[in-house]
């Protein structure tokens, strides 16, 4: 008899030993991916309140828009100096300073008088956001049990919750008043500085302080390099859908929220269970290139159908969720372990690159939106996914060569 054969786990047992290991985790890591929730809430919590910001505002779309790219640049350019802070203060602390400041500038965005005060104060509910995100991915991989793998996809999930809830929340709160989502996402991200106080321990320092030009210096790495300035694109193009399809449904809150939520839930779903799935089936790149591809086409086809089908920009919008949650998965996967820089390291310049396409995406989409129709941001969003694909590809050797410490 083959006793070592006797030995290795049959693939049923191996896969009720991840789900086990996926669910059994310490509490600090459930607090740390509750607080992610409601930080990623942050994100689509104004998405169904676009619409009426702009009217009790008067503004534009355009200037409505810059709500999005004012939070997405500070976070882009905080995510430089995340690594820094962390390393000199601990994980711990961290997080609790992102949630702060994220309590103080929500609540602020609550009392805004004009549009310029918010977008203001969005910027520095941007910064919380880029302390505590960032921080949050290298806190998770470091307490999670089961490896760094199912702590992405924990982290992946809090993604996919938050973003779900956050435009229901928005809808729920925004259909009474437009001021009362921040005020909710105050309470929420208080609820969360408590959870993390009393739940997460005190984080080691690690060994080598983080440098400020660290992250730039990781970007070095063509393998990071090739996923940072990929993900750029493919961040544009998921911002256009975020940010400017809300103008162009004509519904109220609830309508923009329910569609939204829908939207969240595919991102979710697909991220935590099927992008897995069809990584260790046929590998992160073919993964990330073919679901670009079929997103372009969506994106395409969301331009076909702006002003002209309201039901087939909603079913668009849900099915780019569920290609916008596969893809999530395997770009935060290749960031964290296609290079040999330390995984917060190489997180910060990953998100400092690709959070550039969020800030820039919300406020072209509506400059071209308002002077060239709104079919043609969608048509740039496709352009976008096109380079994006153009920019895996042309790198694939140097994502190919690490996929086996990948799926």
């Amino acid at each position: 008899m083959n006793r070592q054969a006797d030995t290795l786990p049959a693939p049923g047992n191996t896969l009720q030993a991840e789900k086990a290991s996926f669910l059994k985790q310490p509490k600090a890591v459930w607090a740390t991916a509750l607080a992610a929730v409601f930080a990623f809430m942050g994100i689509g919590l104004v998405d169904p309140i676009l619409p009426a910001i702009a009217t009790n505002l008067d503004a534009s779309p355009s200037e409505v828009s810059l709500l999005f790219t004012s939070y997405f640049l500070v976070t882009a350019l905080a995510m430089l100096i995340t690594g820094f802070v962390s390393s000199r203060i601990g994980g711990k602390k961290t997080l609790l300073i992102g949630l702060a400041i994220i309590v103080v500038f929500s609540s602020l965005s609550g009392l805004s008088g004009s549009v310029d005060e918010l977008v203001g104060f969005r910027a520095g509910w941007g910064l919380g956001n880029a302390l505590f995100v960032a921080t949050a991915l290298a806190v998770i991989v470091g307490v999670a049990s089961g490896g760094a793998g199912i702590a992405i996809i924990l982290y992946e999930a809090a993604l996919g919750l938050g973003i779900s809830l956050g435009p229901l929340l928005g809808a729920l709160l925004g259909g009474w008043q437009w001021r009362a989502p921040f005020f909710g996402t105050a309470v929420l991200m208080a609820a969360a500085f408590i959870a993390l106080l009393a739940l997460l321990p005190k984080t080691p320092l690690p060994e080598r302080k983080v440098r400020l030009r660290d992250p730039l210096l990781a970007l070095g790495h063509k393998g990071l390099r090739t996923t940072a300035a990929s993900g750029l694109f493919y961040n544009y193009g998921f911002f256009t859908i975020l940010a400017f399809t809300p103008f162009i449904l004509g519904m109220d809150a609830y309508g923009i929220g329910a569609v939204f939520f829908g939207w969240g839930v595919a991102v979710a779903v697909f991220s935590v269970f099927v992008a897995p799935v069809l990584q260790r089936r046929f590998g992160a790149v073919k993964v990330l290139t073919g679901t670009l591809f079929v997103l372009l086409l969506d994106l395409a086809g969301l331009g076909l159908a702006a002003g002209h089908s309201v039901p087939a920009v909603v079913v668009l919008v849900i099915v780019a969720g569920a290609l916008l949650g596969i893809n999530n998965t395997v770009y935060t996967e290749l960031a964290m372990g296609v290079s040999d820089s330390p995984r917060p390291v190489a997180s910060s310049g990953y998100n400092f690159v690709r959070w550039m396409g969020g800030a820039l995406a919300p406020f072209l989409a509506a400059q071209l939106g308002e002077h060239f129709g709104p079919q043609v941001p969608f048509y740039a969003g496709a352009v976008a996914m096109g380079i994006a694909i153009l920019v895996a590809f042309s790198g694939r050797k140097y994502l190919t060569a690490h996929e086996p410490h990948l799926v």
